[in-house]
């Protein structure tokens, strides 16, 4: 658990609550005003404008926003923490599988495009493929608990750093999150996502080449970051057996799984040019991986001995990064920290935001509470009822991580990428292999999440590196054997 009372040496006391306040509110008020001048805004708006953008997003627009929704608190934190704990290997099996994830959309998202051009959900198109409702709402479970855990780990994750510059209490910080995404998300939708995520990424981008290198400058040179290379766990090779089976394997089942079964991609998917997808995708998976490779230095810095950086009693190692810039760089570099946190964290909240209402009006609403029609006025008035849902229940879970649960930041990042462990395999065999049935994939599901998320948690819980593995690996091979080898059903 964050403990919010520890310090961080010369940055936190720059910065007072008032000004904390103030910067929250214009980078807030810069995004709703960026998006009322580039958004396409009017009355009467659409199921196709609110929902998928219209479907014309150019693919720099949406590269830079597959990037920026990409870039959430474990790019911003859990790099930083990996580089300082596990040396090279860390930030090594961290980044790779995050461009892969993204890579794979390149054939992914022109695949489904070309089989199901004017869809919405992914979890509607394997519905309507295996001709299965149950199918359909069992999707619902893991697509719907990533965007909350999203909402959730980003408004607490950030929120701790955002309370460690500012001074502000973490309990009035994460809803202030909340509500800056949910403004500017209210009035479009997916196009305000898309929008917002374009000018944080420049944000992120511009931040990062201000403070990385001042922080390298002020340690002492590139010497400085070469003496942290191994890490607190003293290893240089990235292809360190242990390194590789408990961090590397976890993280790359998890984060290839996640983008598969993230609607927030499909949903992008669904609304660039069909022509500029794979550029779109490619674009993103660059424009990402310049974040954690640049960051990782401070915490190779922080990890070099020589530098005598050490932690506060009390403080979580995922603040390493912060505790790296208040030493290197000082109080000076506060305002352009936040930023970068505030641009990282909330275009993951507003595009979380976004794909629950679209998994709410497609898939939710016709399956469980009416068949009829929605119109475009209902479309909109329903999706902005789902995100202000999912922002509350986000919220209360964050509230919990705070106040009850014994999970660190890295713990939380894990547990939101082990869900989709379970519906990895049957999404991409649905979309290539024409023999997949409906009773081996809603029971592999079924199987892969009643025993594989207890035991995942409980694996967390207790910070077992193995088992934690373990756990990722049956759900993600049980669901593929019952794929495989389940008889369709006769007549």
């Amino acid at each position: 658990m964050i403990h919010v009372n520890a310090s961080i040496p010369r940055m936190v006391a720059i910065m007072s609550q008032s000004s904390g306040y103030l910067l929250l509110f214009v980078f807030g008020a810069a995004m709703v005003v960026a998006t009322y001048i580039f958004a396409r805004v009017r009355p009467g708006m659409t199921r196709e404008s609110f929902l998928v953008a219209r479907r014309d997003m150019n693919w720099i627009l949406s590269g830079t926003s597959i990037a920026a929704s990409w870039i959430w608190a474990g790019a911003l934190f859990v790099s930083i923490q990996v580089a300082y704990q596990k040396g090279l290997a860390g930030i090594f099996w961290f980044t790779l599988p995050n461009i892969l994830a993204l890579l794979i959309f390149t054939r992914l998202g022109t695949k489904i495009r070309d089989k199901f051009a004017l869809g919405y959900t992914l979890p509607e198109y394997v519905g309507m493929t295996l001709k299965s409702p149950r199918v359909q709402k069992l999707y619902l479970l893991p697509f719907f608990f990533g965007q909350l855990i999203a909402i959730t780990f980003n408004v607490f994750a950030g929120g701790a750093v955002i309370a460690f510059l500012t001074g502000i209490p973490l309990t009035v910080v994460m809803p202030l999150l909340i509500i800056i995404a949910l403004v500017y998300t209210w009035i479009s939708g997916l196009e305000a996502s898309i929008i917002t995520d374009f000018l944080q990424m420049v944000l992120i981008v511009a931040g990062i080449v201000v403070i990385v290198p001042l922080a390298i400058w002020n340690a002492g040179g590139i010497g400085a970051v070469a003496g942290g290379l191994t890490g607190t766990a003293g290893t240089l090779n990235v292809f360190d057996p242990w390194i590789m089976f408990s961090f590397g394997l976890v993280t790359s089942i998890g984060l290839i799984s996640q983008t598969i079964n993230d609607q927030q991609f499909w949903q992008r998917v669904f609304a660039v040019k069909r022509e500029d997808i794979g550029r779109s995708f490619a674009l993103g998976a660059i424009l990402f991986a310049l974040v954690p490779i640049a960051l990782s230095a401070l915490g190779f810095l922080a990890a070099n001995p020589a530098l005598g950086v050490s932690l506060p009693a009390g403080m979580d190692q995922s603040l390493i990064g912060v505790l790296s810039v208040g030493t290197f760089v000082g109080a000076s570099a506060a305002v352009v920290y936040t930023v970068i946190m505030l641009s990282g964290l909330l275009s993951t909240i507003d595009s979380a935001m976004s794909a629950t209402s679209s998994l709410w009006v497609t898939d939710f609403i016709p399956l469980f509470r009416t068949k009829r029609q929605l119109s475009d006025a209902e479309v909109v008035r329903q999706s902005r009822f789902a995100m202000a849902l999912v922002s509350l229940l986000g919220l209360s879970f964050a509230y919990v991580s705070y106040y009850v649960a014994e999970f660190g930041i890295a713990q939380l990042f894990l547990i939101s990428i082990s869900v989709s462990a379970a519906t990895a395999v049957p999404t991409v065999l649905s979309l290539y292999w024409d023999g997949l049935n409906e009773r081996g994939v809603f029971w592999g599901i079924l199987i892969s999440i009643v025993i594989g998320m207890p035991l995942f948690f409980y694996a967390n819980y207790v910070k077992s590196d193995g088992l934690t593995a373990f756990a990722s690996l049956f759900m993600l091979v049980s669901s593929t054997l019952f794929c495989l080898f389940t008889p369709a059903r006769r007549g």
